[in-house]
């Protein structure tokens, strides 16, 4: 009789938290804008310096307090290493590997992908303090991934 009872309070008691897990998941999906970044295209790594937008990485301005930063990722640097932008903007990163998976996370941000030789990583970010956001990359490269990093200056 209360073997009964204990297993429908642990029903019960799971159900609570499944439901929970679910409404913390829905919460970040939804409420806080935490998504899973797709592909934003693909290149050829071999031939990555001579695609477009990738044979002039750097940033540039595309409308009024927007910006898009290309960026390539190679063992042991990202290219360019340094991206300035006013406060107040909204930068997208379009990131791609020459050789080896990287990852690409800006300290202080909800940026944090990982970038496969072969595909084009697309986030993006506003900067409304003004100082120095860190990039760096948080995948194992080889000998030199420990001076792998950046920065965005906020002007």
């Amino acid at each position: 009789m209360h073997v009964e009872r204990y297993e429908k309070i642990f029903m019960a008691l799971t159900l609570v938290v499944l439901l929970a897990a679910l409404a913390t998941i829905g919460v970040g999906v939804f409420a806080a804008e935490v998504h899973l970044p797709a592909p934003a295209g693909r290149v050829d790594p071999r031939q990555i310096r001579q695609t477009a937008p990738f044979d002039q990485p750097g940033v540039r301005e595309v409308a009024p307090g927007e910006y898009e930063a290309v960026i390539i990722a190679r063992a042991w640097a990202f290219e360019p290493n340094e991206i300035r932008v006013p406060r107040g903007s909204t930068v997208r990163f379009r990131v791609a590997s020459a050789d080896v998976i990287h990852g690409f996370l800006v300290e202080n941000t909800n940026i944090n992908v990982m970038v496969i030789p072969g595909q084009v990583a697309e986030v993006a970010a506003r900067f409304d303090r003004p100082g120095e956001y860190v990039f760096l990359c948080h995948e194992y490269c080889g000998f030199g991934h420990h001076q792998m990093f950046g920065k965005v200056i906020v002007e």
